[in-house]
């Protein structure tokens, strides 16, 4: 999506690209990884901005589809005295909503990446998303998913937890945020949010708390580190970075808690500065 992020100068934004999962390839993509991207783009101007924005982070755009006549989505942040953000979205139209509405192929790959944002706008092809998850875990790719549930996408709390239970025994490792799990599964404490991917039968599973503690879970392997606190100027895309700086470390052999620490320094780097995408010789420092 195209992003308006507050600039230093109070009343400007600066444009850019990101959006939840593109911020995660951003960071994957940083860490070394081969990623490449699947999305539905128009064939504007903005369109052809974040594919070469894209290619410009090194992630592949053999994957995405442009639509003729149609426009990326944009969402606007603007950030309270603590730096917490508030999002402001035109995306009715976006092509992306109709990514699934006809059967894809299987991609090559060994980590599929996604979240709940990607449940709610492309929910009109449930269907052909979930038989896709099928095909590439019948393959031996592994499935990552961030619920990231954001009620204003969905019908009702009903319909956003009548798709997630379709999904998550699909997962192989999971990374909620235990605030957006709670208000999603009338839940409260990290014991429940990790019982409840559990029993879907998610073998991997990461809760981001408030308190900046992160506990990993993993059969009976378990990590819990506390970040050390930083002045978060705007925490637009902490979360994406987090989960980034996971599975960037998992993927390359890292035990849960190196891991853990991995996604706290990329997290606590991102969050002092404004918008989702850091400038990349920030994002690579120490990490």
């Amino acid at each position: 999506m195209l992003e308006m992020a507050a600039a230093s100068e109070p009343g400007l934004y600066r444009a850019g690209v990101a959006g939840d999962t593109f911020n995660t390839a951003v960071y994957l993509a940083r860490a070394g990884l081969d990623v490449a991207y699947l999305t539905r783009l128009g064939d504007d101007s903005f369109s052809g901005d974040i594919l070469r924005r894209m290619r410009e982070e090194g992630i592949g755009t053999e994957l995405v589809e442009r639509c003729a006549g149609a426009r990326p989505g944009l969402y606007l942040i603007s950030n309270d005295a603590r730096g917490e953000r508030h999002f402001h979205y035109w995306r009715d139209a976006a092509p992306v909503r109709s990514l699934f509405d006809q059967p894809l192929p299987a991609p090559d790959a060994g980590l599929f990446y996604f979240s709940g944002i990607t449940l709610a706008v492309t929910r009109s092809g449930r269907d052909n998303f979930l038989r896709l998850l099928g095909e590439l875990r019948a393959r031996g790719c592994r499935i990552a998913y961030d619920s990231n549930y954001r009620p204003q996408l969905w019908d009702s709390v009903a319909q956003a937890r009548e798709y997630n239970r379709s999904v998550l025994p699909l997962c192989d490792i999971a990374l909620p945020t235990l605030a957006d799990d709670c208000l999603l599964w009338d839940i409260s404490t990290v014991q429940a949010c990790r019982a409840l991917y559990a029993d879907a039968g998610t073998g991997e599973i990461v809760v981001k708390a408030a308190d900046l503690t992160a506990q990993a879970f993993a059969g009976p392997l378990h990590a819990q580190r506390r970040a050390a606190p930083v002045r978060a100027l705007d925490t637009t895309g902490a979360g994406d970075a987090f989960n980034a700086g996971y599975l960037a470390a998992r993927l390359n052999g890292a035990s849960l808690d190196d891991a853990l620490r991995a996604a706290q320094a990329l997290a606590a780097t991102v969050v002092q500065y404004h918008g989702a995408i850091i400038p990349r010789e920030d994002a690579t420092q120490d990490h």
